[in-house]
């Protein structure tokens, strides 16, 4: 079979590497967190993992040339504890690539990602997934981007005090007045307004309140997998018009509709025993012990690809992006099993008649051009400043 314009897939992983491949999302820091207490020669990262969907060898077999490397914490933990948390998974990604110095690089811009593909490392960007990490400060905000925090997702699966989320109950109906501010604060330091997660009303409060372009980091089609967490057709169509991406995840409740539907139940359980659906600590068990007697319907590569392109079909090629959110999710989508998956992918888009360029902007072209976007929407300043 041939791949990506007269590519191999035998090639593809060296394709991808030098486009390069960017992913949005992983959540290995805070998986790594949970199984080793940040001990990384306990579990460490240049060996195979099969318990995980991350570590370096499959890294390099995936073709991956830049990852965001969620540095997540729980909205469970608010206030101080969550900025805590927070820093002590940026200096976990930090220890991370200092021990893997020769084939990791930690990078803030996207001329340093270009320069570390360009010397066969793999660039490592962070992203911070969730409003509460900065504890409600402009302060903390501006900390975070100094220490190379690169996207905030304005919200996790709860509402913060400015936003409101895609999996609480609504209560701004989008973003207020503080929650605006932050949407400019971001946009004045070089930090991409990330709107995964998030409510549709807060979608579409922060297209209008930003002047940089925004990015989804692992979001897929409303239209195709009725689910809070994936995008309306019309904020779609709002990132034609803006210049921003929206990263597919592989997460099968986002996928597969049947998927969808499954993973709700699962949450309807979850309030009928009286826990907390939007938190993991609660709801993850319950997914296991369905799963045991009743697994969830299957999400294939197949419906992934239909994801794809329902957003290039509504808000274009230059639009569309990858963020797999590995080590994030208990399930995974059927031939997109670990971080090693992203040549399958790339050879089955290309047997559908994708062109080589069209698969890189997918690939990764998109994602960087939104950093350089927002670098450069950082150095102007706005009107009246």
């Amino acid at each position: 079979m041939v791949a990506c314009a007269g590519l191999e897939v035998s090639e593809l992983a060296d394709w991808l590497r030098q486009v390069p491949l960017v992913d949005g999302h992983n959540d290995y820091p805070w998986t790594h967190r949970d199984l080793a207490g940040y001990d990384l020669d306990a579990l460490p990262f240049d060996v195979d993992q099969p318990g995980l969907h991350t570590d370096l060898p499959r890294l390099r077999r995936g073709g991956v040339g830049a990852q965001f490397w969620s540095v997540y914490v729980p909205a469970s933990l608010a206030g101080d504890a969550a900025v805590t948390a927070t820093l002590e998974q940026i200096a976990f990604v930090r220890r991370l690539v200092d021990r893997h110095a020769d084939v990791l690089a930690l990078t803030t811009t996207a001329d340093q990602v270009d320069a570390a593909v360009a010397d066969g490392r793999i660039a490592c960007l962070m992203g911070a997934e969730g409003g509460h990490q900065i504890g409600g400060s402009l302060g903390v905000l501006a900390s975070l981007h100094a220490l190379g925090v690169r996207y905030l997702t304005l919200t996790h699966n709860d509402n913060v005090p400015w936003a409101d989320s895609a999996t609480d109950d609504p209560v701004h109906h989008g973003l207020t007045d503080f929650g605006r501010g932050v949407v400019g604060e971001m946009n004045r330091l070089g930090v991409i307004v990330d709107l995964s997660h998030v409510s549709a009303d807060t979608m579409r409060d922060a297209l209008s309140a930003t002047r940089a372009p925004v990015m989804f980091s692992h979001s897929n089609a409303r239209a195709l997998c009725d689910v809070a967490r994936n995008v309306p057709d019309d904020v779609l169509g709002r990132l034609r018009d803006t210049g921003g991406v929206c990263m597919i995840t592989f997460v099968p409740a986002f996928v597969s509709a049947a998927a969808g539907a499954w993973y709700e139940d699962g949450r309807r359980i979850a309030v009928e025993r009286g826990l907390d659906p939007r938190d993991f600590n609660d709801l993850d068990p319950i997914l296991d012990e369905r799963a045991a007697s009743d697994p969830p319907p299957p999400a294939t590569i197949d419906q992934v690809i239909a994801h794809i392109e329902h957003v290039r079909d509504v808000a274009g090629v230059d639009a569309v992006g990858l963020g797999g959110d590995f080590d994030g999710t208990q399930f995974v989508t059927e031939g997109l099993p670990d971080v090693a998956g992203y040549p399958a992918l790339f050879a089955a888009l290309a047997d559908r008649g994708w062109s080589r360029d069209d698969l890189a902007k997918l690939a990764g072209r998109n994602a960087l051009r939104v950093l350089r976007d927002v670098e450069s929407a950082a150095e102007r300043p706005s009107l009246g400043a």
